[in-house]
């Protein structure tokens, strides 16, 4: 499957303002290099950009190659932008971009082991380094540790009935292995409530797994205060996020971070605090009907920005 960039335009309108003249931008999300592409075209800027995934900069490098040294790519978290961007010599930035969750490229890699459309092994790993893959995971937790992630990452309200599932089915070591379990664990009736659009039994079940594996939630947290403090002043962070968890997260670091408050009379120990961002989307920006109909991935995506004032 090709890869398409998602609320690109979006993306261009809010980090590139016709009034800005933006020089350094942070893709912290590489991926096949579409918004990287698009920011470099439309812009005199200069671009560090970032991704975990050995094959995604491999197709990247050659896809920007034309634009020589206005392009960096790094093999590295985005969590680490600070650090790869001060030794460049930024000490600030014009805008950076996090674009979340895993990419069609990853999907569409069957050894890569992020989807149950293709039988393999159960990895779901972003790179292979020291992490335990979610075959470890499935095989090595007990039966409430797998309950509390399927139910918190993956919003599963079947999540105790599949962990007990597929503690009696162990040991499994490939994706249809897996689905198989979760479906037949699953009553009948599975996600058939009203206006629900039907989904596979198992697609809550292995985005869970997936967070868990790369620890997506704890490095996006870690991740939005950095970024904030990395932007020049007028600087611009845009955030597409997928599915409700991150979006959430993207959500309230906004809104804490857009909120001063000045504590009552009389309650002087309270700490005052200033805000340091402005709110760009009170409501996040989500994919026209056009966008979706040529783009399924772009149907769930949120776009949520921020100013640094």
């Amino acid at each position: 499957m090709t890869h398409i960039s998602v609320l690109k335009d979006e993306v261009l309108a809010a980090l590139l303002p016709p009034d800005r003249d933006v020089r350094r931008v942070v893709d912290g999300t590489l991926g096949a290099g579409g918004h990287s592409e698009a920011i470099l075209a439309q812009s005199q800027a200069s671009v560090l950009a970032f991704d975990l995934d050995a094959q995604a900069i491999a197709l990247a490098q050659a896809r920007l190659a034309a634009w020589g040294e206005r392009v960096r790519i790094v093999q590295d978290s985005y969590a680490q932008m600070t650090a790869h961007a001060h030794a460049l010599g930024w000490q600030e930035v014009d805008a950076i971009l996090l674009d979340l969750g895993v990419s069609s490229l990853q999907l569409d890699t069957a050894e890569r082991g992020f989807s149950f459309r293709y039988d393999a092994p159960l990895d779901m790993r972003f790179t292979a380094d020291h992490r335990p893959t979610a075959q470890e995971l499935v095989n090595t937790w007990d039966e409430d540790a797998l309950a509390e992630i399927f139910f918190r990452y993956g919003e599963e309200r079947c999540s105790r009935a599949i962990a007990r599932a597929i503690v009696k089915a162990r040991p499994l070591t490939t994706t249809r292995q897996l689905a198989d379990v979760i479906e037949r664990a699953v009553p009948k009736t599975y996600d058939k409530r009203a206006h629900a659009k039907p989904i596979h039994p198992a697609t809550r079940v292995f985005q869970a797994l997936r967070i868990a594996v790369n620890d997506e939630l704890g490095v996006l947290a870690r991740t939005l205060p950095q970024a904030i403090d990395l932007l020049a002043s007028g600087g611009r962070l845009a955030v597409i996020s997928f599915h409700s968890l991150e979006d959430a997260l993207v959500k309230h670091a906004f809104k804490e971070a857009s909120t001063s408050f000045t504590p009552p009379r009389g309650m002087a120990s309270l700490p005052a605090k200033q805000a340091t961002v402005r709110l760009l989307t009170k409501k996040p920006l989500e994919a026209s009907a056009d966008e979706q109909a040529h783009n399924p991935r772009s149907r769930s995506a949120k776009l949520r920005v921020v100013e640094k004032l």
